[in-house]
């Protein structure tokens, strides 16, 4: 990928590490203005579906109103908010170990983007989790210049292509103290060029299907 797709992909550790337009199209990118706009709200406990709902109104707000909204420009008018699915706290994995990558393809690789670029990635590791009695994992990425302890988390699942963007959705991960991480569906998103196809982001490598649906995140506009 060009120079001019990597200036602004590590301002924040969200949409902006992996996604990117032009230089001269997004100066100072940064998704990460309303991925953590809710953490301001620490003056009093909240409860795990509250600090969610708040998480998505930041997004809401961030995606109509802020100049470096995904949305194009003439859309935001009309832009009532995304759709979801409900919250559902058992979509939520803690705890889990960051395990060796032990597959068939290569640690380092290049990631086919949306826009037809490749851009260098590494295999970090898998990340297991149990899901109506059924072990599943996922492999987690990172990419040149981030943080090795920031992981990328592309996925495909049985709602690919139905209910939700048929190149998957992503999870951005960060290591908590104790070095564990947790998988949280419910903060699933889609990748921004379901938006604006001029931008540049990661397809989900094969590996990352997962059979069954995952009914939690980011969703498409139900038909009508």
């Amino acid at each position: 990928m060009s120079d001019e797709h990597d200036h602004a992909e590590h301002e924040g550790h969200d949409h902006a590490e992996h996604e990117s337009l032009g230089q001269a199209e997004h100066e100072g990118h940064d998704h990460g203005e309303h991925e953590h706009q809710h953490q301001h709200h620490e003056h009093r406990p909240f409860t795990y579906e509250e600090a969610i709902a708040g998480f998505r109104a930041d997004k809401d707000a961030f995606f109509q109103t802020n100049p470096h909204s995904p949305v194009p420009a003439d859309e935001r008018e009309t832009f009532t908010g995304l759709p979801y699915y409900a919250i559902d706290p058992d979509w939520r994995f803690e705890d889990l170990h960051l395990e060796p990558y032990r597959g068939d393809e290569p640690s380092d690789f290049q990631i086919p983007t949306s826009d037809g670029q490749l851009r260098p990635a590494h295999r970090a590791g898998v990340l297991r989790f149990e899901r109506d009695g059924e072990g599943r994992g996922l492999t987690a990425y990172t990419f040149d210049g981030g943080d090795e302890r920031s992981l990328f988390v592309p996925f495909l699942d049985a709602t690919s292509g139905r209910d939700t963007y048929g190149a998957g959705r992503y999870l951005d991960l960060e290591q908590e103290d104790d070095g564990t991480y947790s998988l949280d569906f419910n903060l699933a998103y889609h990748p921004s060029c379901v938006y604006d196809p001029r931008y540049s982001c990661p397809l989900t490598p094969a590996e990352n299907r997962l059979p069954m649906p995952i009914e939690a995140g980011e969703r498409l506009p139900a038909e009508p």
